[in-house]
């Protein structure tokens, strides 16, 4: 036997990895390009930092040789389909992977479970975020080379949600994400889409199989309503868009100070509108606290009466959660209430301190709103912001009403480091003008008819003017009660205080 030189044992190996690549399938790469798409190898190059990325697996093929001759399985299907490795995103270490389309159309096949495992256990050993590039099809039945049954024994998707227990974990979704896919997705901590993509439990051919006809892809769990019902976290334009909000969050989980640059603080003061019912739109004021430049909405096609937000403040990691007036007069509903325990779960999880800007009448009431389960989505709501061990910063902005203002304040006015108000703030039990009703039913029924509204309207301005934040402060239900133009610079100084 001929024994093979140490040259061509590299020169094979060359020429394998060469067949890994994107030039090595110049007709694929042609076709994914036509339809507005980049491939996964760009999309990663894209992400991490040039040169960083140490890539396992890479000559992986699917297991299929029973069926399939190597030397075809080598040159069709490059990595298994999944593209993986450890990498830096602007410095930040990483774990990314991605799932390759154009290896039989992203599937996960039973060596890139192998290798995904691989990953997620790299990961949970570091402790490294990972960003998952999830576009594909579910399971791959062709694989022949291992005893199966049920494939039940899989232990990515439990790999994976234990991740989430010690690193931070990202999903880009573009395209077709379906089954084991859209899990994956799922199950992150944030998930990022394109406006193209479709996500759901089961592709065109499951939904066939189980019976129920035949489903075009593109009806499937399309972006926009994935976006309006919670599912997706940020919706993007492109694939470029996508990486460039993963590295922004990347850069987040660094918890670095970076150099910041801040708005005009004095447009606060002129903020609110005049009438204290007149809707006003929050999210300007969330971007002028935060550095220029460095807020990341999440959720905002869901349960638009809340608002929710990652971003820097003086140059630090901060979450943001905040009513929103312009929908409900910024009340809590049951997804709202959702809404915002799964956001102030992710800043507990990835150690971010969080403001909360108040501006409610409650909760919601009524049987209509007792039917969505608002009780259990408002208790956790309290549960969660009584269990945050991260700073947590309350400011009042306008209106600070009954169990929904403590539930935004992780339970009570003392709950946070520091509660303050703005000067036209308001707190109270509940809805001025429902508690004079409430607790002077009796009185008012005694009036005469002609005398009971202008009775109510009288005793509302008594109470409102003994509601006011002032008064709050004066008895020291709340910490403060400060110049609008000085809300950054308070929010800093107590946040920076507790965590250096």
């Amino acid at each position: 036997m001929t024994e093979q030189s140490p040259a061509s044992g590299l020169t094979e190996v060359i020429a394998r990895r060469h067949l890994t690549t994107d030039d090595a399938r110049p007709e694929k790469v042609a076709k994914r390009h036509a339809a507005g798409r980049r491939t996964a190898r760009e999309n990663i190059a894209d992400l991490v930092d040039r040169g960083s990325l140490v890539e396992y697996g890479q000559f992986a093929t699917a297991a299929q040789e029973r069926r399939r001759d190597l030397a075809d399985l080598v040159v069709d299907t490059p990595a298994d389909g999944l593209i993986g490795g450890t990498a830096t995103v602007d410095g930040t270490p990483c774990v990314v992977m991605s799932y390759d389309a154009m290896v039989q159309a992203g599937t996960q096949g039973l060596r890139g479970h192998h290798k995904t495992d691989r990953l997620i256990d790299v990961a949970i050993r570091r402790r490294l975020p990972a960003v998952f590039f999830t576009e594909g099809g579910g399971g791959r039945p062709g694989d022949t080379d291992f005893p199966i049954v049920s494939a039940l024994d899989v232990g990515s998707f439990a790999r994976w949600g234990a991740l989430g227990e010690v690193a931070p974990r990202i999903a880009l979704v573009s395209g077709r994400c379906f089954a084991g896919n859209a899990v994956l997705a799922g199950s992150a901590d944030v998930r990022i889409a394109t406006a193209d993509a479709n996500l759901g439990m089961a592709g065109p051919a499951m939904i066939v199989g189980g019976g129920l006809g035949h489903v075009s892809a593109d009806d499937i769990g399309p972006a926009d309503e994935q976006f309006a019902n919670g599912v997706l976290d940020v919706l993007v334009d492109d694939e470029e868009d996508a990486v460039l909000v993963a590295r922004e969050l990347l850069g987040l989980l660094t918890g670095r100070r970076t150099a910041s640059d801040q708005a005009d603080q004095a447009v606060l003061r002129d903020a609110l509108p005049a009438g204290e019912r007149e809707a006003f739109d929050v999210r300007p004021i969330v971007e002028t606290i935060l550095d220029t430049d460095s807020t990341i909405w999440l959720r905002s096609g869901w349960a638009p009466e809340l608002v929710t937000a990652l971003g820097r403040l003086d140059g630090r990691p901060v979450g943001v959660i905040a009513n929103q007036s312009t929908h409900d007069a910024g009340t809590l509903a049951a997804d709202s209430s959702t809404k915002a325990a799964d956001f102030l779960e992710l800043c507990e999880r990835w150690s971010l301190p969080v403001i909360s800007l108040v501006d409610t009448p409650g909760f919601m009431v009524g049987p209509d709103a007792e039917r969505t389960g608002l009780v259990r989505a408002a208790s956790r709501l309290v549960n969660v912001g009584s269990r945050l061990s991260v700073p947590l910063v309350g400011v009042v902005l306008r209106r600070g009403y009954g169990l929904g203002a403590q539930a935004m304040l992780g339970g009570d006015t003392r709950r946070p480091l520091l509660t303050v108000a703005w000067p036209e703030a308001h707190l109270g039990p509940m809805r001025l003008e429902g508690a004079v009703r409430l607790g002077m039913a009796k009185e008012i029924a005694a009036l005469p008819e002609a005398e009971r509204e202008p009775a109510v309207r009288d005793l509302t301005a008594a109470m409102e003017r003994n509601a006011r934040a002032l008064n709050a402060a004066r008895v020291l239900e709340i910490d403060d009660v400060i110049d609008p133009a000085d809300t950054r610079r308070v929010i800093a100084a107590t946040l920076w205080s507790s965590v250096d």
